[in-house]
């Protein structure tokens, strides 16, 4: 949910101390539409929406966030005062155009990779984390930790400080009973170790998928309840080998880090 609070500091952001650009726009009723550009999944809805109504400006659409949409399509209509609608716009194509690029390229990853769950991962805009990880889930896709409190993830710094059983034994005196505690690996020595030592996930780490193979029947014969993920390098042109490596996740750095905008413009009319 976007809050009142953040609608206020993106607004700051935006318009500044003297914004005379729309101050000189006379207060008149206008009808402002969004329209898209191009074909893709629709994200960002919910927070252009809100972006006008904190404006004071009416609001309505036909269309729900998570919906295929095409080009020419009318996402919402705002009407209200012309210069409020000028302010809002800016904002409003942002929110639709960065969550709805991210959807569209979680949608078409999703397409590629049937039976594994594609996630994000942590590489997100600083303050806007949670619209990122909103739009991987629209597209399909799994929001993956939002945080590193949302469970114990023991990479290869921790590894090279402590060594894999020790941090993953330390892990298991400290982490509640409900978090589960993943364990990044780069050889199928560690995807061993780790399975004995009790990891709930093992993240095979920058592996080919012929290697990854190997690793999930290692991992499997140690203890079949073991999640097992991929991640590094890949990309929609590889998306579908990872896939069918056995992997029950795939996360990507891609889906927000690689996503273009999707293509929208506003109309106004008095």
């Amino acid at each position: 949910m976007l809050t009142a609070g953040e609608l206020d500091a993106f607004f700051e952001e935006d318009l500044g101390d003297d914004d005379d650009s729309n101050g000189i726009v006379p207060a008149v009723e206008a009808l402002g539409q969004i329209i898209c550009k191009e074909e893709g999944v629709l994200a960002g809805l919910e927070e252009a929406c809100a972006v006008f109504r904190h404006l004071g400006l009416s609001v309505g659409s036909d269309l729900v966030d998570g919906q295929p949409v095409r080009k020419g399509d009318i996402i919402l209509e705002a009407r209200g005062s012309a210069r409020d609608l000028m302010r809002g716009e800016r904002l409003a194509l942002n929110f639709l155009g960065r969550m709805s690029g991210i959807a569209t390229l979680t949608a078409k990853c999703v397409g590629l990779a049937p039976g594994v769950r594609v996630a994000a991962t942590r590489k997100t805009t600083p303050g806007f984390r949670k619209f990122e990880k909103k739009a991987v889930k629209l597209g399909g896709g799994d929001t993956h930790r939002y945080d590193l409190s949302s469970a114990v993830m023991i990479k290869d710094n921790q590894i090279r400080i402590m060594g894999l059983e020790n941090a993953i034994r330390e892990a298991k005196k400290v982490a509640s009973f409900t978090k589960k505690i993943e364990v990044e690996v780069e050889s199928l020595e560690d995807a061993e170790k780790a399975a004995r030592a009790g990891a709930d996930i093992i993240m095979f780490d920058n592996m080919k998928p012929a290697m990854i193979k190997k690793g999930v029947k290692i991992v499997k014969s140690v203890d079949e309840r073991i999640l097992l993920e991929a991640s590094g390098g890949i990309t929609l042109s590889n998306i579908s080998e990872y896939a069918k490596t056995g992997v029950d996740v795939i996360s990507l750095g891609a889906l927000t880090r690689d996503a273009r905008w999707l293509d929208f413009s506003m109309d106004i009319q008095l």
